[in-house]
């Protein structure tokens, strides 16, 4: 028969076990159809699972999908087990990405999607739940289509010209033929450029049997080359202690007592061990197996020293996961149990969830974990007890933060105290985030031979690099060899590792550093009438939002902020919406830092004291070495790349300057104004003018009494959540009447001060969300329309009428202030306009009273 490997991924909640269920339920795989509420999900086998009715470790079964034997992967929804779903993303054919029909498309769900684009997976959605109220198709179609694909179809009755339009040639065939095979539709399914969405309910088991028709019609299974070749993706370990290495067959066959040849995790010489026995999963229960052809599934016995991500035989290593720990946490053992003899237990279980990252901090003779998140702890406390009868504490965490570097740098490193020599020259240049390390060379082999620069590239590669700044791990670099000396009696392999390390640290001791912490995207939703706290939270998060959107009476908000300031929000989100609102986390990268200062202050860090990751270096001298600090080394060293010296030849460059446009007078910004707000009314009462000298000139005269008028951009919303007594009635759900105060103030502050004020309000208030603008008593009054923030819009008119000292920007919003900078115009935040305000107000208040003393 011929193999297909499937996988079932989905954000918690959304019905993915329930439609494992009716899968293997409507083809015959299990008699009686299990459910998560009752705690008899065929695939949620271990206690904490249907405790919390949520999966937690991935599942195999097995069902037959006409001439096809289907292996179905049932894997984690939960944000705090990505990782246990992204090993098996490595090994799959096809996946099957569930939606809930009354949730859409949410923020976990679009992590699974660029994962999926990552492995290059092809995609069948199933959208479940359509039979709950407010489930509609023609919404989730839109929705589908705006936050995956344009490429997602409606496959309930597919329109082939829909699906040609998916690409260009075939779009061509069927205007020739007027017809679309099944093979061109498979062709594009497997190519990712098309991915068909079929509806239903798990529950119910309504479309179940048209979306396995789908399957079987559309799913083909690939090639594979006739060497043995094997991916692992778990470790596991039976009811009786027995280790399992699960593993997809990716070429050839697998068979009991064949003996199989690979390289443990970071070793130099291979082993040789034999197959025991190979076991074929469905839930709790496994058949044994003689053999296992290409793409097929299974878990084998009798090795010792696999890992997850290996490949085996002709089959390339995966690669490394993008889904890693944010938190370190400490654990606390029991008076009775020693921490070092522990270790190794903890380590099966990192053995078998390598993301757990166990740590033995020798000073201060304690294990730390790293973990995504508090589900996550709780079942870490669970399996302990469970495997080793020993209730551990585990405390409330920190955040793990990771640096980089901002410049390109040169590293020296020179090892070489009596009998040894090795010099290291590397390049360390910042690379994208998410990226990693990575490591290349540009050393030519008549300066150094290959076998050496093999070897340095080796030792990069085999320790976890630290920063300057903390010492968090270092990320996002390239590392680049440049040059080395070997010696040709004296230079031994040990050498040229002491030798690499040095030159990596003594590179950071000269970069400049960037410390990086981890984010989430989130997703908020909260009644529309508290979007205003929502946003002035996320602000004060110092996270970072799109336009809000509406749904009904609730609003919802997504972008992205720090972990360490969002860490309990959602305790907050649930106290403030009296359980109206959700929200939904998932960790979205490392980016730079919220409060760098802060955090390397707290840290007590010393670079010059890290003996581990010393940047000095050792020079003979006298027959004997001596260190060298990292600072003088270049002085010392018997290399000359020549890096940097170009550089500090060419003359810098002119500072940048920011060109103002004196070719837009008055004149051409008033049109632009009128054109925005129509024809400009003025006050009927003015600010006091200075008298003119003496013998001035009309023209002169005229000047002084007509001063060249000045424009003011307000950010409505900002300013009314920087203002207690605003943001007071607006988180009191009186939006409007904050507004109303705002608009008033500001309509007093033109006609006084005789400036051109404009105050931009998010479109998101203005039902139907078609914008408007208008003048209020010389006020010129903007609401933006749906999808058009008032970032964007201020950003937009600050460039058109600005680089022009006559132009200020109120807000206290970093990126817009940033985005004025840019422009030329002048800043002011919220708080120095209040201040101004009052002195306005002030001033007309002495200048009434001096009128009506008169």
């Amino acid at each position: 028969m011929k193999q297909l490997v499937l996988g079932i991924l989905a954000h918690v909640d959304a019905g993915k076990t329930t439609l494992s269920e009716a899968l293997l339920y409507r083809t015959g795989a299990i008699r009686d159809l299990g459910r998560v509420d009752h705690k008899n999900a065929h695939l949620d086998t271990h206690a904490l699972e249907r405790a919390r009715g949520i999966t937690i470790f991935s599942r195999q079964a097995r069902l037959t999908l006409g001439d096809t034997a289907v292996t179905l992967l049932d894997t984690p929804g939960h944000v705090d087990f990505s990782a246990e779903m992204e090993r098996t993303l490595q090994v799959l054919d096809y996946a099957v990405l569930v939606i809930s029909g009354t949730d859409g498309v949410q923020a976990h769900t679009e992590t699974l999607w660029q994962l999926l684009r990552r492995y290059r997976v092809p995609v069948f959605v199933f959208v479940t739940k359509m039979d709950l109220p407010g489930a509609d198709r023609a919404a989730l179609m839109a929705d589908l289509r705006a936050h995956l694909s344009g490429a997602c179809v409606d496959f309930t009755d597919p329109d082939p010209e829909q699906i040609a339009l998916c690409d260009e040639a075939v779009l061509e065939q069927y205007l020739d033929t007027g017809a679309l095979p099944d093979e061109t539709v498979r062709a594009l399914i497997r190519s990712r450029k098309l991915f068909p969405c079929l509806f239903g309910s798990g529950l119910k088991l309504t479309g179940v049997d048209a979306f396995l028709a789908a399957l079987e019609r559309y799913a083909a299974p690939p090639e594979y080359p006739a060497e043995f070749g094997a991916r692992v993706f778990k470790i596991m370990r039976d009811a009786q202690g027995n280790r399992l290495t699960c593993l997809k067959v990716t070429g050839g066959q697998l068979r009991v007592r064949a003996p199989l040849t690979y390289f443990p995790r970071g070793a130099d010489t291979p082993v040789q061990e034999k197959v025991n026995a190979i076991r074929l999963y469905s839930g709790e229960k496994f058949d044994a197996a003689e053999t296992v052809p290409a793409g097929g599934v299974c878990a084998v016995q009798g090795l010792t020293q696999t890992y997850p991500g290996q490949g085996l035989g002709g089959a390339a290593a995966s690669m490394p996961p993008s889904l890693e720990p944010v938190l370190t946490y400490r654990i606390g053992l029991p008076p009775d149990v020693d921490a070092r003899a522990f270790l190794p237990r903890l380590r099966q279980l990192e053995e078998e969830d390598p993301q757990l990252h166990i740590v033995w901090d020798e000073a201060l003779r304690e294990i730390h974990v790293q973990l995504m998140g508090t589900v996550q702890i709780e079942v870490l406390k669970s399996l302990i007890r469970e495997r080793f009868d020993v209730d551990v504490q585990v405390d409330s965490g920190r955040i793990l933060y990771q640096e980089t570097i901002a410049a390109p740098v040169e590293g020296v490193g020179h090892f070489e105290p009596l009998r040894h020599y090795a010099e290291v020259h590397l390049l360390l240049e910042p690379a994208e985030r998410g990226t990693g390390l990575t490591f290349d060379t540009a050393c030519s082999e008549d300066v150094l031979d290959r076998n050496w620069q093999r070897l340095i590239l080796t030792h990069l590669a085999e320790k976890c690099h630290r920063g300057v700044l903390t010492g968090a791990p270092l990320t996002d670099v390239k590392i680049t060899l440049l040059a080395g000396r070997a010696h040709v009696k004296h230079t031994e392999g040990g050498n040229f590792r002491q030798a690499t390390w040095r030159a990596v640290r003594q590179g950071l001791m000269q970069a400049e550093s960037v410390l990086l912490e981890p984010y989430y995207a989130f997703r908020i939703e909260v009644p529309a009438e508290q979007i205003g706290r929502a946003i002035s939270d996320v602000r004060l998060m110092s996270g970072t939002f799109s336009s809000p959107e509406t749904h009904g009476d609730m609003a919802v908000l997504t972008g992205r902020a720090p972990v360490a300031t969002m860490r309990d929000y959602p305790a907050e989100v649930a106290a403030y919406t009296r359980g109206r609102g959700r929200i939904s986390c998932s960790v979205a990268g490392y980016d730079t830092c919220h409060n760098a200062q802060e955090v390397i202050a707290e840290s007590g860090y010393d670079p010059t004291r890290d003996l581990d990751n010393t940047p000095d270096s050792v020079f003979c001298a006298h027959g004997a070495g001596t260190v060298i600090p990292w600072d003088r080394v270049r002085d010392y060293m018997h290399i000359d790349t020549g890096f940097g010296k170009a550089e500090a030849e060419t003359p810098p460059p002119a500072p940048r300057m920011f060109r103002r446009r004196f070719d837009l007078d008055d004149r051409e910004l008033e049109e632009i104004l009128q054109r925005e707000f129509g024809p400009i009314r003025r006050a009927q009462y003015a600010a006091p003018v200075r008298n003119a000298a003496p013998g001035t000139d009309e023209t002169e005269r005229a000047e002084l009494f007509h001063p060249r008028r000045e424009r003011v951009i307000v950010d409505g919303y900002n300013v009314i959540f920087a203002w207690d007594e605003l943001r007071a009635l607006a988180d009191s759900g009186h939006i409007d009447a904050a507004r109303e105060r705002l608009m008033d103030a500001l309509s007093n502050y033109a006609a006084f001060t005789r400036r051109e004020v404009v105050v931009v309000f998010d479109g998101y208030r203005v039902p139907g969300g078609q914008g408007e603008k208008f003048d209020r008593s010389g006020l010129h009054v903007v609401f933006t329309r749906q999808g058009e923030t008032a970032d964007a819009y201020m950003e937009k008119l600050a460039d058109e009428i600005g680089k022009n000292e006559s132009v200020r920007v109120v807000t206290s919003d970093a990126l817009i202030q940033l985005t004025a900078l840019r422009a030329g115009v002048l800043r002011m935040s919220a708080r120095e306009f209040r201040q101004e305000l009052a002195q306005v107000a002030q001033q007309l208040e002495d200048a009434i009273r001096d009128i009506n003393g008169r």
